[in-house]
């Protein structure tokens, strides 16, 4: 039952330490409160949700969690109540083996748009042609002109090939010499005779021009058929339309809202505004081959649709309507107040509401839009697999999750994951091709490329601050009102380390450099040469983390005290940029961090210094002649016994997974620490994969670099 307002005198909080709940002021008939489940990123937005609502006495209490793959977990558990989910997220839930049949997942609420906020889905796919074309079955396609919204887009991309391949109308889609992309890439260029499909063909720029200049015919309709990229006047739902029109097209993929618009005909409750177009002239293009007219009467022929979004609870939650009724609270206070809040944590914006929707099953919900196979499109790539070999349990369980996750936002060929008992048994699996992809370190390239025939094929990015082969300058910083000048000064200073044992910069660089210069003779002495350190993940009673906060976010002593020198972000101090507020808080006298940290939103690096590790200081951009070692990115190694498509095809499917969620870490969080452990499958601090080609020469600098500071 909802409690009034005016009742509430007490804030409710709810605390975890690793884990975010936001707490909606809405309890069934037992007095529960049920909480939403919020991805860790937006913590700050759940802060200020909290304020927001209370001037409206809806007591919100936010903990951030890692993602929204983790949040979908949360409610499988019954550890939260609801979680806002995309159809693709709502898929995850549908696949969970471990948890949906205990799960009992509904979609309560959908995220609609104004303009249509009775329609059953987002949008519907159509196929729109010249109402004078002779074809009156599917195979007629074949040699026309064609349109589509973009490569890897819903209606004009993933859902005429899901539909086309199930009719038998594309044929030759699973050729082993091609990548599942290049596959239907050339079966749609095969099936037109030329067409507009912009868009990035592939992550790998190589890979992308020659795609487009091997299929060049299905960018002959685009504005400018040479880029075949966005912008261009012909690219997208209503662009289609108007390369079907204006630029030569004889069908164009799209969804119906902007057939409504492009010809001036009425949507959902909005009214019709004209435009110069005549839908007498054109046709919708059904499944069966039938024509049906483009009118505001007539209910077009679609071939799929996209479920809305919504918020997916659990069979937990006894009292539906009042989780209905706060989440449409909360949406409409959130527009009032045009919060950032209220567009990342309730998917809203200012052209939709959330809208209570009778109870349904993801599946359902999914199959009921004929989505569920648009989904599990493997038309390009049956049967194949990227098998990723891993050697800790930690590595495994996030390559799982990368698994699940990616598959069920397009990425293609689906990925395996494998366990070995260390790197050599994961680098044997390569070679004797039962396993595609390790990830090692750039120092064991050179090793791994002669004793097991290994090429480098992908290597982590780290974003500014880092070289052109992607080494990050490990080096210390002082502020410039400090009176140190050489290393031989920091003795009995407090030191701010970005890491541990498993942290170049932070450690091992610095290390190698002190005992080098004489000042230590073995790491065991560090502790004493500073008079107090915070080295996050040392022992937390050792001197090295004298100066650790903890998680100083937190207001509870507790955690504070439970999170203190963590190798996770639940440590203030952790990291490169955490080492560099360790020093600018006068916790430390210096900071060991990579210079990419001094690269991060919201460092002021204007007022600090390197120490060189010869003596004398120098200015940040003086990093070249004052730094204390190259750290190697982390690099992606397959066979050097597989083709060069199938390297192609290895390479491309990994970067569409990175190039997605490092964008989007909100939905898994790749780059970052998992489950309160670091750097597994890649480093904690990477911001994206690139590729490797063969101006790549630096391994026999990196393997010495590992040997020399490994040794250290």
């Amino acid at each position: 039952m909802m409690l009034r307002c005016n009742i509430w005198t007490l804030a409710v909080v709810v605390l975890f330490v690793n884990s975010v709940l936001f707490v909606i002021a809405a309890q069934d008939s037992s007095g529960r409160i049920f909480t939403i489940c919020v991805p860790e990123i937006y913590s700050k937005e759940c802060d200020d949700m909290k304020k927001d609502s209370a001037v409206k006495g809806i007591p919100v209490s936010c903990i951030s969690g890692r993602d929204r793959y983790e949040c979908i977990e949360k409610v499988g558990k019954k550890e939260a109540d609801v979680v806002a989910v995309d159809p693709e997220d709502m898929y995850l839930a549908v696949k969970d083996n471990k948890l949906a049949s205990n799960a009992g997942y509904n979609v309560i609420e959908q995220v609609r748009t104004k303009e249509e906020p009775h329609a059953p889905y987002r949008y519907e796919a159509v196929a729109v042609i010249h109402k004078d074309l002779p074809i009156n079955n599917v195979q007629g396609l074949r040699g026309l002109k064609s349109c589509h919204t973009g490569v890897g887009r819903n209606v004009g991309y993933k859902i005429p090939i899901t539909k086309l391949t199930a009719m038998g109308v594309l044929n030759n889609l699973h050729d082993p010499e091609y990548s599942a992309r290049e596959n239907e890439l050339r079966a749609l260029s095969s099936l037109f005779s030329k067409g507009c499909l912009v868009g990035t063909w592939s992550p790998d720029p190589a890979i992308n021009r020659r795609l487009k200049e091997t299929y060049s015919n299905m960018c002959a309709l685009c504005e400018k058929p040479e880029v075949c990229d966005y912008p261009d006047i012909y690219s997208g739902y209503e662009g289609a339309l108007r390369c079907l029109a204006h630029n030569g097209g004889e069908i164009a993929w799209t969804k119906v809202i902007y057939v409504k618009r492009f010809f001036g005909l009425p949507v959902g409750v909005m009214a019709a505004i004209p435009t110069s177009e005549n839908p007498a002239d054109y046709r919708y293009f059904c499944p069966d081959g039938s024509k049906v007219p483009i009118d505001a009467n007539t209910k077009p022929c679609t071939r799929a649709a996209r479920p809305w979004q919504g918020y997916m609870t659990n069979d937990g939650v006894n009292n539906v309507e009042a989780v209905q009724k706060e989440l449409t609270d909360l949406g409409k206070l959130g527009e009032e107040e045009k919060a950032d809040w209220w567009k990342d944590i309730m998917l809203l914006n200012e052209k939709t509401l959330a809208v209570p929707a009778p109870p349904v099953l993801p599946e359902n919900h999914l199959k009921n839009a004929k989505y569920l196979d648009v989904i599990e499109r493997n038309s390009g790539a049956t049967d194949k697999i990227i098998r990723w070999c891993t050697w800790s349990e930690g590595d495994l369980e996030k390559c799982k999750a990368l698994t699940r996750a990616a598959y069920s936002r397009d990425v293609r060929p689906k990925y395996d994951c494998t366990l070995e008992k260390s790197q050599d048994d994961c680098l044997k699996a390569i070679k004797e091709n039962n396993a595609d992809l390790t990830v090692v370190s750039g120092g064991s390239v050179l090793r791994a490329t002669k004793e097991y025939n290994t090429v480098p094929i992908i290597a982590e990015s780290y974003g500014p601050g880092s070289t052109n082969f992607n080494e990050r300058p490990a080096v210390a910083v002082v502020s410039k009102s400090s009176s140190i000048n050489k290393l031989e000064d920091l003795r009995n200073k407090k030191s701010c380390h970005s890491g541990y044992k498993d942290s170049f910069a932070g450690w091992t660089a610095p290390i190698y450099t002190l005992k080098r210069k004489g000042l230590i003779k073995s790491e065991n002495e560090a502790a004493d040469f500073f008079s107090g350190s915070c080295a996050p993940g040392a022992p937390v009673d050792s001197k090295l983390c004298q100066q650790r906060v903890g998680k100083l976010a937190s207001n509870n002593d507790r955690i504070r005290q439970a999170t203190k020198c963590k190798a996770t972000n639940e440590e203030t101090y952790r990291g490169g940029k955490g080492a560099l507020s360790c020093l600018l808080d006068g916790k430390g006298d210096v900071a060991f961090v990579p210079l990419t940290a001094l690269s991060e939103e919201g460092v002021q690096s204007k007022d600090l210094a390197l120490i060189c590790p010869d003596g004398g200081r120098a200015e940040i951009n003086e990093w070249e002649r004052c730094n204390l070692g190259l750290e190697p990115p982390r690099v992606i190694l397959s066979s050097g016994a597989k083709s060069p498509t199938v390297l192609e095809e290895l390479t491309h499917g990994t970067l569409a997974a990175s190039t997605l969620y490092s964008k989007r870490p909100d939905l898994l969080h790749l780059f970052g620490p998992w489950s309160n452990r670091p750097n597994l499958l890649f480093k904690d601090e990477a911001k994206d994969l690139v590729s490797v080609n063969k101006s790549w020469n630096k391994w026999n600098d990196w393997q010495e670099t590992q040997n020399n500071y490994g040794a250290a």
